[in-house]
């Protein structure tokens, strides 16, 4: 598979964070883009650059339920892509917690519609797992070979489990079926289009210091993160998709810096211009105490690593949330 000119990509959860710029970035690199969302939690104004493409189509539709229907009303050179890219499904706490059933279904049932279109067509399927695979984990950094600290019955086992599941599906159809499928592990990623109000630790500051108000903060905020900037994820991203020779590999795609929740409060407070107030409320269960994603093999197998340092990516996110 590649992105050039001529390829076909279909990417699930196309309206999301993260599909949406991964959309854009396919665009760019001038490959047709089908992409298919049900608008759960993604928003169609994520895709307004993406519709103003000719290359691009937008399909709604729940990719749990059965594909042929809105592949079949896709116009025929459409109907063959040479990647999917399984980015559907809701991704932070308060979203999942939601939609719990919906999550696992899109992980799940979603996932097994992929492998089954991957197989027909002879695509490549990349599946966005989640650095929760690991859960609280044990091993720090987190590699790929960790097999992770997971609460199989917990709040955020809808997530959490239904994404180890989906790794497992895809890296067994990978054996048994032959077809080329890879998985991505993704950690923290922020930039815009991220949603205020979703839960996740950097939007909630943002929104917060640009209004002025405390910034609320889980624990003693000695829990730590890493976090990477959109646009450095989405190129890690198509490097993986695109690159042959990497069915059946899992890879961590993060930035391996690693932040206390009091270091990013005390950066964002700075960088919005406001002083740093907090309020303290008690951590979620289940919630992980330290988060790095080893990226040795992202280097190595791919040629990746992040660029964009946290003040640059912080200070684009903040002028996102500002304009909103």
């Amino acid at each position: 598979m590649d992105a050039a000119p001529g390829a076909i990509v279909y990417v699930t959860g196309a309206a999301g964070f993260v599909g949406s710029h991964l959309c854009d970035r396919l665009l760019r690199d001038g490959a047709g883009v089908v992409g298919i969302d049900n608008l759960a939690t993604g928003d169609a104004r994520n895709l307004g650059d993406a519709q103003t493409r000719s290359r691009f189509s937008f399909v709604e539709a729940d990719v749990s339920q059965p594909w042929e229907t809105w592949i079949a009303a896709l116009p025929g050179p459409l109907r063959r892509p040479s990647a999917i890219l399984h980015f559907a499904s809701p991704a932070s706490p308060v979203q999942y917690e939601r939609l719990a059933l919906q999550t696992m279904a899109v992980n799940a049932v979603g996932v097994m519609h992929a492998v089954a279109t991957a197989q027909e067509t002879a695509a490549t399927l990349l599946f966005a797992s989640t650095s929760e695979s690991y859960g609280d984990p044990h091993e720090h950094p987190q590699r790929e070979t960790y097999w992770g600290n997971v609460n199989p019955v917990g709040i955020r086992s809808c997530y959490d489990e239904s994404k180890r599941f989906g790794e497992a599906y895809v890296t067994t159809a990978v054996r048994k079926l032959g077809i080329d499928g890879r998985v991505v592990r993704i950690f923290n990623t922020y930039g815009p289009r991220m949603q205020a109000g979703d839960g996740r630790v950097i939007p909630n500051f943002c929104v917060s210091a640009l209004r002025g108000e405390p910034l609320t903060v889980y624990g003693d905020g000695s829990q730590t993160r890493s976090f990477c900037y959109v646009d450095d994820l989405v190129d890690g991203i198509v490097r993986f998709a695109t690159r042959p020779g990497l069915g059946g590999r899992v890879v961590n795609i993060g930035n391996d810096g690693e932040y206390t929740i009091r270091q990013l409060a005390e950066i964002t407070a700075r960088l919005a211009g406001t002083d740093l107030r907090l309020t303290r409320e008690a951590l979620p269960p289940d919630d992980p105490t330290r988060r790095r994603p080893d990226i040795t093999l992202a280097r190595e197998l791919l040629d990746w690593q992040p660029t964009t340092p946290l003040e640059t990516g912080l200070r684009q996110t903040l002028d996102y949330f500002r304009e909103k």
